[in-house]
């Protein structure tokens, strides 16, 4: 078992009542909130909140599904009597898979909209553009996406798992169920080169190999050289540790298939393909691959059924939910919590205060802001099956602590976060460490 167990070009829609999208400010003819210029970012009856992602790009794909979570919890929390008895309105983002437009439209939501919080980003590369914009000015992020970890910044709420709460239980489950040689694939971003890294040294210190590691640009669906070389060095199979993002996926799985390199000498275990990404790709290019995740469509929990049932009566009965979509439905909550705590929306410093300890009885089961502004997580490993789920395979008996600075790598082992201490604050050494 890993270490550390023990655990996106629109304007304001404006905000929502009982059962509808009204606008709360004054709108021009085309219907668009005009309130960019508003002195107070929760003046009169609303809370102006920014939503931030890729809704055109190579990581449409994955990040419109965030945004539809997003939007129905506002809508389920302004239908409820909203946040301190006002209503949320909502400036939505276009982050176009571009790291600088993220940044660009970062400082316009805190700088021109003046919301208090935002909701966004998917990419690592997308936050890290955007964390220096919410740290010089002080702002708050919440983030919903897994990642590598290795950072730990005041100024954001990461409601993803850290890699001792995906990457690493999956490596050793991997290591125990399904052989010791890896090949790595993911894009060329820091994401995966930092998840690989990581993997390297794990592998190392678990009796595990790595045969190769190679990486595709965001967007690139010319998978053939990597397939190649897969077949070259991994002859009789092995492991695919797979960290593409986007639409590369849809060339991978596919061409893999078509090459008849199958998930019974080929497993592929993903930690960025979802329900979603199942759905775009084809259920059948991937059943019987792998995913790591700390929530699928099919955990069995009452929060669950619930949320399912409203989103798909929201969205359709087509519609799919995953871990992402979880993560982002369940911050918007989580904010709303420590906002309530805080008795303040403006109050950044007494809504990050109140944010530590907050609890949530989310789909994926009971949910735990730590004091390094990450949540315990329980964890799991789905098998892809033919109607586009996951079949739970493996999960821990119940939420793990997060452990940003990872504990695998030289650099960062010993270390810890903790803003609930000014003391400790970003980065600290464990005692005896």
């Amino acid at each position: 078992m890993a270490r550390g167990f023990g655990r996106r070009e629109f304007l304001i829609m404006g905000s929502v009542t009982t059962g509808s999208l009204l606008l709360k400010a004054c709108t021009n003819p085309e219907g668009q909130s005009d309130s960019g210029n508003s002195s107070s970012s929760a003046s009169g009856d609303t809370i102006k909140v920014g939503i931030l992602h890729s809704l055109s790009g190579t990581m449409e794909i994955s990040e419109k599904t965030v945004v539809d979570a997003e939007l129905l919890a506002i809508e389920e929390i302004n239908a409820n009597g909203g946040v301190l008895g006002k209503q949320i309105e909502f400036v939505k983002e276009d982050g176009a898979s571009n790291w600088d437009t993220f940044k660009e439209k970062a400082e316009k939501l805190i700088d021109q909209d003046k919301v208090v919080t935002v909701f966004g980003c998917w990419t690592s590369a997308s936050r890290q553009s955007v964390k220096e914009v919410f740290e010089s000015k002080n702002h708050m992020l919440w983030y919903p996406v897994q990642y590598e970890g290795q950072e730990c910044s005041k100024n954001i709420f990461y409601t993803g798992a850290t890699p001792n709460q995906q990457i690493e239980p999956a490596v050793t489950w991997l290591l125990k169920n399904k052989g010791k040689k890896f090949f790595l694939v993911g894009s060329n971003y820091v994401f995966p080169k930092t998840a690989n890294t990581i993997i390297k040294e794990q592998l190392k210190a678990e009796g595990g190999e790595t045969i190769g590691e190679e990486y595709l640009e965001l967007g690139d669906q010319e998978v053939t050289p990597i397939i190649a070389k897969i077949k070259e060095t991994m002859p009789q199979g092995g492991v695919i540790f797979n960290t593409l993002n986007g639409d590369s996926n849809t060339a991978f799985f596919k061409q893999m298939k078509s090459e008849g390199l199958g998930p019974d000498k080929y497993p592929i275990l993903s930690v960025s393909v979802a329900e979603e990404e199942i759905r775009q790709i084809g259920q059948e290019f991937l059943v019987g691959h792998y995913a790591a995740w700390n929530y699928f469509q099919t955990v069995d929990t009452p929060a669950n059924k619930k949320w399912v049932a409203d989103f798909k009566k929201k969205y359709g009965d087509d519609r799919v939910t995953s871990d992402p979509m979880e993560a982002a439905y369940i911050m918007v909550y989580l904010w709303k919590q420590a906002v309530e705590k805080a008795k303040t929306a403006d109050d950044l410093d007494k809504v990050r205060q109140a944010a530590i300890g907050q609890t949530f009885d989310a789909p994926e089961g009971k949910v735990t802001m730590n004091g390094n502004h990450h949540l315990s997580k329980t964890v799991r490993i789905g098998q892809i099956n033919d109607k586009g789920q996951f079949d739970v395979v493996w999960s821990t008996e119940g939420p793990i602590d997060p452990i940003p600075w990872n504990q695998f790598v030289p650099a960062t082992k010993g270390y810890a976060c903790d803003w609930s201490d000014p003391k400790k604050g970003e980065k600290y050494k464990l005692e005896g460490a």
